[in-house]
């Protein structure tokens, strides 16, 4: 029987974050109209054109920009192997990593306590919210020694403990 789970993970926005949009879009918003009075003010000209043009391109570099803050993460389960994928804007998804999970050398809570070495790969894929962050450390092929934090529902959960090590579900 396949032991299959599925999650989607809507990446909360910090302060720092709310900040970035709110200024990529203020700057975005200043320079599109500056550009549009500049093309109105050189009435005839190429200028005028250009400037128009500028515009247009200025106005719609806002919005992608702006878009692209809005990220969620997948989680996919299949048979002990952990697929993560990075979703931008709902339209674009980046695969970020797959692990075995037979693999993991350690799992569980993630806390702030924990070490990570200086050659530990870190992928974050989790929704900004400590209370819900998870951990697994692994060797990966491409990345050497892998700390993965995320944020797993109970069903997520449940999935990856059935297919852990002994040595790790046992200390579950």
């Amino acid at each position: 029987m396949d032991n299959f789970a599925e999650q989607l993970v809507k990446k909360e926005k910090n302060s720092a974050d709310k900040a970035k949009t709110v200024l990529t879009y203020v700057f975005g918003i200043l320079i599109t109209v500056l550009l549009v009075v500049f093309a109105f003010l050189q009435m005839g000209t190429v200028f005028c054109m250009l400037g128009l043009i500028l515009a247009v391109g200025s106005g719609y570099g806002t919005y992608f920009i702006g878009q692209n803050s809005y990220i969620e993460y997948e989680y996919t389960f299949t048979n002990g192997e952990l697929d993560i994928d990075k979703i931008i804007a709902k339209k674009k998804r980046i695969e970020l990593i797959t692990a075995e999970t037979r693999k993991f050398t350690a799992f569980g809570k993630y806390t702030d306590e924990l070490e990570e070495s200086e050659d530990m790969t870190v992928v974050l894929s989790s929704d900004n919210i400590a209370s819900h962050e998870y951990y697994a450390d692994f060797e990966h092929p491409e990345h050497g020694s892998t700390r993965l934090i995320f944020s797993p529902n109970e069903k997520m959960l449940e999935s990856i403990r059935r297919a852990l090590p002994g040595k790790l579900r046992n200390s579950q």
